[in-house]
Formats: structure tokens, C-alpha cells, sequence
């Protein structure tokens, strides 16, 4: 039996999961704005409490690394992190990409006839983080920033229906246009994680705790407010 805790907090969703055997059994979300740091250790509790369970007894943690949210990645892979030191189990870590296909696999989202699933995680104006999955959950390329224009994605567009899904689908459904492209807004959930961390961690693709990073893509720019505060 493989029991895993389930942390993702990369977008504007803060969520937790626990998982059996590669099935979700215990589930939390919350939508509230920059609740993240707040909820997340209370949620993993409540999940463990609920299935009568320390961290201990589960097999290893896994956390969205990103990209994503810099505060919220931080949030998420802090408490992943606490919670392998207190226990002394591993850690694992998945693409905040890998988890939105597999949200599209595992919620049945595909159109019909679907050749790729592409992830769309927000940045910044038409600036999205991106890459292209077949519709197993195997990568075709690689994570990479992209500013969506009316030319992005017509390659696989000219090959078949292809499956736009994440928190930025929305901004890009009226410049990616063809009879093809199928959008859904969502965030990333850690319920979406269960399959490839059980696979993970079968396969012992465990991090480095102590050194690991969560995966920003850019570097993280502090601004300076536009009028003093004092």
C-alpha cells in the first residue's frame, strides 16, 4: 500500500490531496486570494486526521514545483519540505504542467479525436508557460515561456483537436482560434497528481530534500512601490 500526500499551490488555487495506491482518498481545496500559507499545513492535517494517519506512515510527499506562482511555490514546497525533515520520508515533485494534462486525462476533459493536450499556466499580459503533451501524459517538448499570437500552436493545430487547459485557456481562446482548439480555464489540483506520483515514486525519482528548488523559469524581480509608504 503507497500512500502519498499531495501538495499543489503553484496558481491561484491552494489545494492538497492524499493518495492510495494511486487514488485520490482525501481531498481540500480552497479558491480564497493568498490563503496559501494559511491553509496548506491545515489541510494536509485535516486530510491525515480524516484517514487516521501521522506523515509517518505515508510513503513520501510530493509537491507541484512549478512554474507558477513565486509565492505560492514557495508555500507549497516549504511545507513539502518540512514535512519529509519531520518524518524522515522522501519527496517527490512534479510539473505544474505534467499535473494539468494529467488533470485533463484524469477528469475526462479530451475532446473527441484529441492528438495533444496543451498546458497554459498565466505569466504575465499574452505571456504564458507552456508545452505540448500526448494524451498518455508523455512530454513532447519541453517547459518554455511563449507569447500567444494568432500563429502559436498551428503546427499541431493542422493535425487535430488539441485540448488548451489552465488559469491562463481564457485569455488565449480569442487569439488561438480554429475549430481544432478546445480551452478549459482551471487551476492545477493536487487530486490530479495521484497517477504520476505513484508512477514517480515506484520508479524512485525521489528529490534531494535538502537542496531542493521549486522551478520559477524566470527569476524572481522585486519591485519597488510607486509612491513611498512612509
Amino acid at each position: 500500500m503507497t500512500d502519498i500526500i499531495l501538495i499543489e499551490t503553484s496558481t491561484a488555487l491552494c489545494s492538497a490531496a492524499l493518495s492510495r495506491d494511486g487514488k485520490v482518498i482525501s481531498y481540500k481545496e480552497s479558491s480564497t486570494p493568498h490563503s496559501h500559507a494559511s491553509l496548506t499545513a491545515p489541510f494536509i492535517k485535516e486530510i491525515l486526521d480524516e484517514n487516521s494517519l501521522a506523515v509517518g506512515d505515508c510513503q513520501a510527499v510530493c509537491v507541484s514545483k512549478g512554474p507558477g506562482s513565486y509565492t505560492g511555490l514557495r508555500v507549497g514546497v516549504s511545507t513539502a519540505k518540512g514535512l519529509c525533515f519531520g518524518s524522515g520520508i522522501p519527496l517527490l515533485s512534479l510539473g505544474t504542467l505534467d499535473v494539468l494534462a494529467w488533470q485533463a486525462i484524469t477528469e475526462k476533459l479530451l475532446p473527441e479525436g484529441c492528438r495533444y493536450i496543451v498546458p497554459l499556466v498565466d505569466a504575465r499580459r499574452m505571456e504564458v508557460y507552456t508545452a505540448v503533451f500526448q494524451t498518455n501524459g508523455t512530454r513532447k517538448t519541453e517547459t518554455a515561456p511563449v507569447i500567444v499570437d494568432g500563429g502559436s500552436f498551428t503546427d499541431i493545430l493542422s493535425e487535430g483537436p488539441v485540448l488548451f487547459i489552465g488559469d491562463a485557456a481564457d485569455k488565449c481562446r480569442d487569439v488561438i482560434r480554429g475549430e481544432n482548439a478546445h480551452f478549459v480555464q482551471c487551476c492545477p489540483k493536487a487530486s490530479s497528481m495521484a497517477i504520476p506520483a505513484t508512477k514517480a515514486s515506484q520508479d524512485g525519482l525521489f528529490e534531494d530534500t535538502a537542496y531542493f528548488e521549486p522551478f520559477y523559469l524566470k527569476d524572481f524581480i522585486a519591485t519597488k512601490p510607486k509612491k513611498n509608504l512612509f
